[in-house]
């Protein structure tokens, strides 16, 4: 197996509408040396039977499922890390999708400078997935700080190393991506920015992230009582997360 092996992590539930998208962007993907694991957390419309056909079709793509279902990305993404065989691990959801240069660009990215950790900028994208110039840039690098400060790294944009995400896993926990990305940053860790716009964030109307309220109060939470960082501190933290946030959703 060549050590750039890339292993794309993919949680699923109900997104018959979607998936195709999201599984078509990885096959056309112009690095080809992958494996996709797809984890469908008990979905009750057609997306298994459209994930199993594709896996029948293409050895590379692989079905899983919870044994209940968990309401959160974090068991999926778990249990796609547990089963994983890449170097590499990326992350990219059922209704988002990745431009066909993705992972060539990181891969060549993370390997000419010898990074562990690194992200891009991303374009967003309607319901519908369409298209309106909607270009999200993000900071160069990230350390931990940057991150509790702006929570600045994509989800779907990430490119991991598999050795220093080691026992790491998503908790279930809301901002669970936020979170995971603190816990590896605390291993003296620096993401960094390829500077390209690399993917395509589908916004939903419904999404657990619309809910700007529960956004905010997460944010509090995590900062206090999972990190402990001081009320003080936390209050600066806040308002970065709070200022960032408005120049994030008015984009």
């Amino acid at each position: 197996m060549n050590k750039s092996f890339v292993s794309i992590i993919t949680p699923c539930y109900n997104a018959e509408r979607t998936i195709v998208t999201a599984i078509e962007s990885v096959i056309n993907q112009s690095f080809q040396n992958w494996e996709m694991l797809i984890i469908d957390d008990c979905s009750n419309d057609s997306s298994p039977e459209i994930i199993k056909e594709y896996a029948d079709r293409d050895h590379r793509i692989k079905y899983f499922q919870t044994n209940e279902k968990s309401g959160s990305p974090s068991l999926p993404r778990n249990i796609g890390i547990d089963n994983a065989c890449g170097k590499y691990i990326a992350f990219l959801d059922a209704d988002d999708i990745w431009l066909p240069n993705k992972l060539e660009q990181q891969i060549q990215f993370i390997e000419n400078n010898d990074y562990s950790f690194i992200y891009s900028d991303y374009e967003k994208i309607n319901h519908l997935g369409e298209r309106n110039n909607r270009i999200v840039k993000m900071p160069e690098s990230a350390s931990f700080w940057d991150v509790i400060e702006t929570c600045t790294i994509p989800c779907l944009t990430a490119l991991i190393k598999r050795e220093i995400i080691g026992d790491t896993r998503f908790k279930h926990i809301p901002k669970e991506d936020f979170v995971f990305w603190l816990d590896i940053l605390k291993k003296e860790v620096i993401a960094y920015n390829v500077g390209q716009v690399l993917a395509l964030y589908r916004e939903q109307p419904n999404s657990r992230s619309s809910n700007k309220f529960n956004m905010i109060k997460n944010q509090w939470i995590i900062l206090r009582k999972i990190e402990g960082v001081k009320p003080v501190v936390a209050s600066y933290f806040m308002f970065q997360y709070l200022f960032h946030g408005v120049l994030k959703f008015i984009k």
